[in-house]
């Protein structure tokens, strides 16, 4: 299920909690898309391959919410989230991933 989310409260809290919040946030992003698409939500593991892969699956996993997204009846801007990745804008990616859920969120 799609959950509504303050963007802004999203980036103030990453930023407090040096980052850890935004590591609970991708796991959210994740699985309220797998639930949606009818995969499997293990939001946990993409951190953990993220980390094995020394950030590798992290910048695939970036690519492929545009996918997840769009299945979702969203916008698929998979390659705008992989290039604010790869310049270090990682947490502006996971914003506008935000902003798409909420758009869906409205619509239903």
């Amino acid at each position: 299920m799609l959950t509504k989310r303050s963007v802004a409260s999203c980036i103030i809290l990453s930023f407090i909690t040096c980052g850890i919040y935004s590591l609970f946030w991708l796991v959210n992003l994740h699985n309220d898309f797998a639930q949606v698409n009818h995969e499997n939500a293990n939001g946990g593991m993409v951190i953990l391959l993220t980390i094995i892969t020394c950030g590798i699956y992290g910048l695939v996993w970036t690519y492929q919410m545009g996918r997840n997204i769009e299945k979702a009846g969203g916008k698929n801007d998979g390659v705008l989230y992989l290039v604010l990745t790869l310049f270090g804008l990682g947490i502006v990616a996971f914003a506008l991933m935000q902003n798409q859920e909420n758009e869906l969120c409205e619509r239903n």
